[in-house]
């Protein structure tokens, strides 16, 4: 069964699994003390931070591991707003941040920046949003559910500039490459790149101030108390360090498959949106949305397929409300599919996710009862007697409902006449206009209903 969510965790690499079991039986001591054991645990934990460092492009004294990434960035944002406190409480933050920045975030004076749709920051509107009192500005060095990379050398010189440090969440491309110089804190996460689950590093360079937001620990230079997990510590330098020496001729080969997948998904699939970056990009990830399409129930039909990959739709179990990150970049959100590759992956799963794609997609859609799109070269099917302006009633109904609502109606009026949509659905701000920009049709915008919002559509064709 091809798995294809490296970007949720990759499976543990072979050198994280021995370097575990091996620790298992050396690292189990208390690093802190000066007997045998104690020393011979000691090694092991300067080794893999002197490993981990090497990768990361710091000193080894700059690199702590906390308990996870999340952790990480948690830590860097409340360490390095304490040590600013005389500065202020503002902090800038992109807004497709991971949410583990942006929940850090709302704890301070925070201003989002926005992206385009491809979702890539500009660096301008970066310096626009420091101010005197800003302590901090966080940007990532690429996206977790589009993939987009973004410009961190730029960012790190307009901060530079500004005297304000920079804080890099590198969770999703440690493992491809180094993050561009100029940074003041960088974060990562193991289970992202194969190493055991539990262990998180931070990164805090020489220079930045910075102020341990919990009770003083004497452990991690203070910044990350309590016991290390010493084996898993151990197992997620060695993989490290493993996965960035295969990093250059994987990343090439993941590319060209993630290339096909971008090419043969609108070809194979009606009305599919694949955002992200075309070129600034991860190698390894490809993001899509599907018009029409219940998040939830394409995932579990493509697990029933044999393939599992994950989403940033409003549609799932989890959340009722649309991904920050597709509504940042103002593109589709229903229907997501986000493949991400692991290592090894052989163009013979990619050709046979291809040929699954089509067919589950359609059968979601027919579930839904959503409408039909003609095949290019068939004839248009008659459209009925025009009717006046209409209303369509979609309060209470989730996600794709309201838009498949809404491309029934659509037909039933003139070119010029309007739809509008009434809708309690959050989803359904960002996919109506979404649809309109796919469709041709003009949006005119939402306005306040005594429940909900109408959303109001003039039919271009």
């Amino acid at each position: 069964m091809p798995y294809f969510d490296m970007a949720s965790a990759a499976p543990l690499h072979p050198v994280a699994r021995e370097a575990l079991l091996a620790a298992l039986d050396d690292g189990w001591a208390d690093p802190a003390r000066l007997y045998r054991e104690g020393r011979r645990a000691r090694l092991l934990l300067d080794a893999a931070r002197q490993t981990a460092a090497e990768v990361v492009g710091c000193r080894p004294d700059e690199l702590t591991f906390t308990p996870s990434g999340t952790a990480a960035l948690h830590t860097g944002v409340a360490g390095a707003m304490a040590g600013r406190r005389r500065t202020g409480r503002h902090v800038v933050v992109s807004a497709v941040e991971h949410s583990a920045v942006l929940h850090a975030a709302e704890r301070h004076d925070s201003t989002q920046v926005a992206v385009d749709r491809t979702g890539r920051l500009d660096p301008a509107d970066l310096a626009a949003a420091l101010r005197p009192d800003t302590a901090l500005a966080c940007v990532q060095s690429a996206n977790h559910e589009v993939g987009t990379v973004q410009p961190v050398a730029e960012a790190a010189a307009m901060c530079r500039a500004a005297g304000v440090p920079l804080l890099v969440d590198a969770a999703q491309s440690l493992a491809w490459g180094p993050v561009a110089e100029g940074w003041s804190l960088l974060a990562g996460s193991a289970h992202k790149w194969g190493g055991p689950p539990g262990v998180g590093l931070l990164a805090v360079a020489k220079g930045t101030r910075f102020a341990p937001a919990h009770p003083a620990d004497e452990r991690e230079a203070g910044r990350s108390p309590g016991f290390p997990n010493l084996p898993a510590v151990v197992a997620a330098a060695a993989s490290l360090r493993a996965v960035r020496a295969q990093a250059s001729e994987e990343a090439v080969r993941l590319s060209a498959l993630v290339d096909r997948i971008r090419a043969r998904v609108p070809e194979l699939v009606p009305d599919v949106e694949v955002v992200g970056h075309d070129r600034l990009r991860l190698p390894h990830l490809v993001t899509f949305s599907c018009l029409y399409v219940d998040g939830e129930a394409l995932l579990t039909a493509l697990d029933r397929a044999g393939f599992s990959v994950s989403s940033g739709s409003s549609c799932t179990s989890s959340t009722l409300t649309p991904s920050h990150v597709l509504r940042a970049m103002g593109v589709l959100s229903e229907g997501n599919v986000r493949v991400s590759l692991p290592p090894g992956t052989q163009s013979s799963e990619v050709e046979a996710f291809l040929a699954a794609l089509p067919g589950v997609v359609s059968e979601v859609r027919a579930q839904l009862g959503a409408p039909s799109t003609p095949h290019p070269a068939s004839p248009p099917e008659p459209e009925p007697e025009p009717a006046p302006d209409l209303v369509v009633d979609s309060l209470g109904k989730r996600c794709p409902i309201p838009v498949i609502e809404l491309a029934k109606a659509i037909t039933q009026v003139p070119v010029g006449a309007v739809v509008t949509v009434l809708s309690d659905d959050e989803a359904a701000a960002l996919d109506i206009p979404a649809w309109c920009t796919m469709r041709t049709h003009t949006y005119l915008g939402p306005n306040p209903a005594p429940r909900g919002t109408a959303y109001r559509i003039r039919r271009a064709t």
